[in-house]
């Protein structure tokens, strides 16, 4: 994650036009899955590590979150949390989820949106994550799916008339580094499979939850043109566990 492509102003420009940057939550194709999985944070110390824009930081603090901390390696993603998303029991800070100082019982819920395959070790996220969680706290995060992280080029194959076949999956089970092409640029991942990413929270003493595959819902996929090609394959993991 400390390529840090988002405080490139080419790269930020193309970012912030995507409907999640422009619409917060209601433009984030697995939030209507993601909110039915978040815990209840009326009077929670909340983390959120990727947090971007600030966009589950607010929900938070409206949810009734007696503190919200968001972390970001991005000051230009800060800026734009801190200009839209700001309230009084937030905070921002801006460093690298690697790099963030896990206190001890610190957090009764930890958050994070589509920002751990960027990071080379999630056993390492886990056990900080489990460390800084008082007992019986929650963790709850999204990420690109195995299935659509996979081969690395993150696209379909394509046919002779330029009409979309299928999505490849190709060595699924050789997890590490990934180049993928986002928003014009070559962008480092990681991929893992779906038995990797719970079997760390498992080996760190958390308790699965939750575990879903959000597909579109009927909205998305009647009004948004090509959204019905995202029935043909998973985007999204979200995971949700708690320390037991």
């Amino acid at each position: 994650m400390k390529e840090n492509k988002y405080d490139q102003p080419a790269f930020f420009e193309q970012y912030s036009r995507m409907a999640r940057s422009v619409q917060g939550l209601e433009g984030a194709g697995e939030w209507h899955v993601l909110r039915r999985m978040l815990p209840d944070f009326r009077g929670k110390r909340v983390l959120d590590l990727g947090c971007g824009f600030g966009w589950h930081c607010r929900y938070a603090a409206e949810q009734g979150a007696a503190a919200v901390v968001g972390v970001d390696l991005s000051e230009r993603m800060l800026e734009v949390a801190r200009e839209r998303n700001r309230f009084d029991n937030v905070a921002y800070e801006c460093k690298a989820i690697e790099d963030f100082e896990f206190v001890p019982d610190s957090f009764d819920v930890v958050v994070s949106s589509l920002a751990f395959h960027y990071l080379d070790s999630f056993d390492a996220v886990c056990e900080r994550v489990y460390r800084c969680l008082s007992s019986g706290g929650v963790f709850v995060f999204s990420v690109e799916h195995p299935v659509f992280t996979a081969s690395g080029r993150q696209d379909w194959a394509y046919g002779d008339g330029g009409e979309r076949l299928h999505w490849p999956v190709d060595r699924y089970f050789s997890p590490g580094r990934r180049e993928a092409c986002f928003l014009g640029e070559s962008v480092t991942k990681y991929h893992r499979t779906v038995e990797e990413y719970v079997g760390c929270l498992l080996a760190r003493g958390f308790a699965l939850k939750g575990l879903a595959e959000p597909q579109p819902d009927e909205k998305a996929v009647r009004d948004v043109p090509g959204m019905a090609d995202e029935l043909r394959r998973p985007i999204f993991l979200i995971l949700s566990a708690v320390k037991a």
